[in-house]
């Protein structure tokens, strides 16, 4: 917000008439500047004028832009130079500087600084205290503008460093090539990884320090340590960006449906089911636009976990969640799996919904990664399935 400051008023007493018009045909000069006021930022508005008889009246008078530039013209000789703010009195003028010669066919460069210490001398001993709180004031204002702006730098940088770490595995084949063992490619997308979290970590812990009330701070420093398995961390500063975000006057649902994700993720790859499942369903009932994806990511860390029972639950809830999203059926499908039987034929005897799942996959993706898979497994199972699918209750 704009704020300008009255107490520059009274220094000195002339009337000021409006300019009068310029005589025809004579050469002119130019005259442009930059207004500065007491705190030393721009005097983005008022007017600029030019008097011939030491300031009593106004000959041109030029306006002060948003940016506190003034330019015009005028004919050749030596003006007084009076700055006024439009709350101006008529017989009062704010700063007046003496001896401004216009050049024909020149542009003069006139700057009015009312930092400067003949300006500030002048102000009574309650003029120069209320400018330096001003001062005070201004300068807290530019260091929280500086320290957001480096933050909002940070941010974007960890979303880079997030992106990079999820095309780690990418990153690692471009590096050692081709003919590269799986083992390596393992090695090296995980070292890619770990630099990238370790960066995100860094930043954050010097961010979070900087700001405690940002809950995305917060939320990219617990998705940093979750990425460098330090499980126990990335729980505490989930936790505070969801307290955090129940602070602020208007909470962030996404913001809240991620960090509940977040702690959901932990508690799934430390084992901790119910509370995984509570999290989750937490993250879907505040942000259920995100729902389906969230129980799908569920389902796919279970998977990597080995815990097919709660995968085909966290699976079938991503199907209820969102019934278009295809990866969500084959991840049932393989959580129920483990639990099909073989019969005397050597067929496949498959639980119940997994067959459909395999098949609802299939429908919505028949040229999907894993349509093949998919496909070969009821070939070889003695269910006759049809494209109707149903999802389990959640």
């Amino acid at each position: 917000m704009k704020r300008t400051i009255p107490l520059w008023l009274g220094l000195l007493v002339f009337a000021l008439l409006p300019a009068f018009s310029q005589a025809p045909n004579k050469p002119m000069g130019k005259i442009h500047g930059h207004v500065t006021n007491p705190t030393g930022s721009n005097a983005n508005l008022g007017t600029v004028s030019l008097s011939n008889d030491g300031g009593h009246t106004s000959k041109y008078t030029f306006p002060v832009s948003e940016a506190g530039d003034y330019a015009g013209e005028a004919l050749p000789g030596t003006y007084t130079i009076v700055f006024r703010l439009p709350d101006t009195p008529p017989d009062k003028v704010v700063d007046i500087i003496e001896g401004v010669k216009v050049v024909a066919g020149q542009d003069l460069n006139q700057d009015i600084d009312m930092s400067r210490k003949e300006f500030i001398d002048k102000l009574s001993p309650e003029a120069k205290k209320q400018l330096e709180e001003l001062k005070k004031h201004n300068a807290e204002a530019l260091k929280a503008n500086e320290v957001i702006k480096n933050l909002n730098a940070d941010i974007k940088l960890a979303a880079q460093d997030f992106h990079e770490a999820g095309a780690a595995r990418v990153a690692a084949a471009q590096a050692l090539g081709a003919s590269a063992a799986k083992a390596d490619l393992d090695a090296k997308e995980a070292e890619i990884k770990a630099a990238k979290y370790a960066a995100v970590e860094t930043m954050m812990l010097k961010d979070t320090a900087a700001k405690t009330d940002a809950s995305i701070l917060w939320m990219d420093l617990g998705q940093a340590q979750l990425g460098l398995k330090k499980y126990d961390v990335a729980e505490v500063n989930y936790k505070k960006a969801l307290d955090v975000e129940a602070a602020a006057k208007k909470p962030n649902p996404e913001v809240q449906s991620a960090a509940n994700a977040g702690l959901g993720e932990i508690y799934a790859r430390t084992g901790k089911v119910p509370e995984a499942n509570a999290a989750y369903d937490a993250a879907a009932k505040i942000y259920p636009p995100a729902a389906g994806v969230n129980y799908k990511n569920e389902a796919v860390i279970f998977y990597q976990m080995g815990n097919l029972d709660a995968q085909a639950a966290a699976a079938d809830q991503a199907i209820t969640a969102d019934p278009s999203l295809a990866i969500a059926y084959y991840l049932k499908g393989q959580g129920l799996i483990a639990k099909a039987t073989v019969d005397a034929a050597g067929k496949y005897v498959l639980p119940p919904g997994c067959a459909e799942a395999y098949q609802k996959y299939i429908d919505l993706a028949p040229n999907g990664p894993y349509a093949g898979d998919a496909k070969a497994i009821l070939a070889q199972s003695t269910q006759k399935v049809t494209t109707t699918y149903k999802a389990g209750k959640k």
